[in-house]
């Protein structure tokens, strides 16, 4: 009975080990996404930039892939995100915009104060239409086939090397699917 009293702590001390070394090897920023292979979810926001249209699902069904960036101009890592995305803009990736969680007005000066690379960009005040697509914070990127299939989700901040080796790669084959 003594023996098996000291043995019981052990194994559970080696289950426990097994299960943190399994973590180690998980990137903990892939979250998988519900979304991966099914449309967008219906929605529709208000517009970010006055006098523009919002965004809804329909404007990803237009016959190209898309990035859809979710981003609040209170996000930091979203700050050292916004040259890649103008970058970006440049090279012609088409880029929409989903404002999160504040006032339409607070993002919309942010992006006329550091650049706007998005075609159409959406308000959404209350998090709804990104609790919808199941963000857990900003930013958060998912591209968008030309159907309007989610293909990829990439949460935090796209770098240059996130671009070069993923979602870049995967843009240019979505480009060529029919």
């Amino acid at each position: 009975m003594k023996r098996l009293l000291f043995i019981l702590p052990v194994v559970g001390f080696l289950i426990l080990l097994g299960v943190f070394f399994v973590g180690l090897g998980r990137d903990p920023r892939a979250l998988p996404s519900a979304f991966i292979g099914k449309p967008l979810p219906a929605f529709t926001t208000a517009p970010l930039r006055p006098g523009d249209q919002g965004l809804s699902n329909t404007d990803f069904q237009r016959g190209e892939p898309v990035l859809l960036n979710v981003f609040a101009s209170w996000c930091g890592p979203c700050r050292v995100e916004h040259p890649v995305l103008m970058r970006l803009r440049q090279e012609g990736v088409a880029i929409h915009g989903l404002d999160w969680k504040e006032d339409a007005a607070a993002g919309a000066q942010w992006l006329a104060e550091r650049g706007d690379p998005y075609i159409r960009a959406g308000n959404d005040q209350t998090g709804r239409t990104g609790i919808e697509f199941g963000v857990a914070g900003v930013p958060e990127t998912f591209v968008i086939d030309k159907q309007g299939r989610v293909r990829y989700r990439h949460v935090g901040a796209l770098t240059p090397d996130d671009w070069e080796r993923k979602v870049g790669p995967l843009m240019e084959q979505l480009r060529k699917e029919p």
